[in-house]
């Protein structure tokens, strides 16, 4: 695997997240309550809400290509309130994903990867992605899936996955 191969997938699994949330604003607007309401949903009192697993899911996905690529990511301030607002956080995400090309990721391998959660130690840039980006990133995009569903979103698992490239 290329480090390159997890931008696509990450941009993919954004997008599915942004699907689920314009799911649930339908949702919200057949059973006459306000969208937004669902930004601050949890699924325990010591998890994160539904923002900040969003938040978490773009940062997961622009950190990991900045990381492995050296590049310089965008920051956010992390002010969402609305549904509006965390579906324009993906988007931002996205656009920035496209911007790289598989070039952008040679040595990754074998680069320090240095976040500052690490305080001061680094991991080589495939042990990062495997073992650290991957399952942060997958973690936090079921996480908010799994918040829209408790509240009752008509949500499936191909909402989760979405498209597939299956061939005849």
């Amino acid at each position: 695997m290329n480090a390159f191969d997890a931008v696509p997938q990450f941009a993919k699994m954004l997008s599915n997240l942004d699907a689920c949330l314009q799911k649930a604003i339908a949702h919200a607007k057949i059973k006459s309550y306000e969208p937004d309401i669902l930004v601050q949903s949890r699924l325990a009192p010591d998890q994160y809400s539904l923002v900040r697993q969003v938040q978490a899911a773009c940062d997961g996905a622009k950190f990991c290509a900045a990381y492995l690529s050296e590049k310089e990511a965008p920051l956010h301030p992390d002010n969402e309130k609305t549904m509006a607002e965390l579906r324009q956080r993906i988007q931002t995400c996205n656009a920035y994903l496209a911007t790289f090309k598989s070039e952008d990721f040679d040595g990754w391998q074998t680069r320090r990867v240095a976040p500052g959660w690490l305080k001061g130690k680094w991991m080589r840039g495939d042990q990062f992605l495997m073992q650290a980006a991957l399952p942060n990133f997958y973690f936090h995009v079921t996480t908010g899936y799994a918040i829209l569903r408790h509240n009752g979103v008509d949500l499936g698992k191909m909402d989760f996955i979405g498209a597939l490239p299956v061939h005849d």
